[in-house]
């Protein structure tokens, strides 16, 4: 799951799309967006995320995801 996240993201990703306090924006179009979507639901079954909506819920999971991912340094991917 992680690494479908990170193909989906780095796929749409552009590197103006970064706020001034470091949030990424990035903008999914359909038909990933729906793989997005079931990625981030079944990730959050998997971890136990919950929020007080679907979308916190979702939000909570992506962090988790992004981690995974390598997206930030201390990821499992970047250790091979």
């Amino acid at each position: 799951m992680a690494e479908e996240t990170r193909r989906l993201l780095r796929l749409h990703l552009a590197s103006e799309q970064e706020e001034d306090d470091g949030t990424v924006l990035v903008d999914v179009p359909y038909p990933d967006a729906v793989v997005v979507t079931a990625l981030l639901d079944v990730a959050a079954e998997c971890f136990g995320e919950r929020g007080d909506s679907v979308e916190e819920t979702r939000q909570a999971a992506l962090e988790t995801l992004l981690q995974l991912a390598g997206f930030d340094g201390e990821s499992q991917l970047n250790a091979g």
